[in-house]
């Protein structure tokens, strides 16, 4: 299982959300290019970012900072927030990104998800963000009555292969991932499930390896010491 911290973007620095309310925006770090250099030295191949600025803005807004980390560090990339367009994506990964998230766009357009993967296959992966089970859109501020697991089905059939998955609910609570509804998704498709929200310590990525998941992303987790990250990576190793 391949552990994926992760650095959220406002106005170019780290930030956490608690459930997803841009409202609590919390900086947690200084820097995200030094951020991503500790990760590095921590033993991480891969980082999770993603644009909160973009995700409202509906455009990739904080760009230099993606780019910065995908040509300064030697970790792989994948981002995701405010990718609305084949130009958006064609500039990511032309710029070293390893992997492009598209989010809103699943729900909303599908057969641009449909291009994406034609245009730049396994490069692509939807996330997933839940509310009690349904689909949200729009940096969580819009909801939808597509339960998760269709909408993961949707998309395997589009040929998508990597799918990270959100329980809104748990996000940035340091209260444990929603294993019940990660085991669901996982079994309902043979795509790759990376869990995102809740992840708080060993225990939990002990759990989430057990699920035979593709990956964990990891955040507040890291930055609050209740997760060792080196630790982590040597557990999934």
């Amino acid at each position: 299982m391949i552990i994926f911290p992760a650095i959220d973007i406002i106005g170019g620095k780290p930030v956490r959300l608690y459930k997803g309310d841009f409202a609590t925006a919390q900086q947690v770090a200084e820097d995200a290019l030094e951020t991503a250099l500790e990760f590095e030295r921590a033993g991480a191949e891969w980082i999770h970012m993603v644009d909160l600025d973009g995700s409202l803005q509906k455009k990739p807004v904080n760009v230099k900072t993606f780019t910065d980390v995908a040509v300064k560090t030697k970790l792989k990339v994948e981002i995701g927030g405010g990718i609305r367009t084949m130009q958006d994506m064609d500039f990511y990964v032309n710029k070293g990104i390893n992997r492009i998230i598209l989010g809103s766009v699943a729900l909303k357009n599908p057969g641009l998800v449909k291009d994406a993967v034609r245009e730049f296959g396994d490069r692509i992966a939807v996330g997933i963000d839940a509310k009690n089970g349904f689909a949200a859109a729009e940096g969580w501020t819009e909801s939808s009555d597509i339960y998760f697991t269709e909408l993961a089905k949707q998309m395997e059939a589009i040929g998508i292969k990597t799918i990270i998955y959100t329980d809104i609910s748990k996000d940035g609570t340091l209260s444990g991932p929603n294993i019940e509804q990660l085991a669901e998704i996982n079994k309902a498709v043979s795509c790759n499930i990376t869990a995102s929200g809740g992840v708080t310590n060993l225990n939990d990525i002990a759990a989430l390896k057990k699920e035979k998941l593709y990956g964990a992303i990891c955040g507040k987790s890291i930055y609050n010491g209740t997760l060792d990250l080196k630790k982590a990576i040597e557990v999934c190793r």
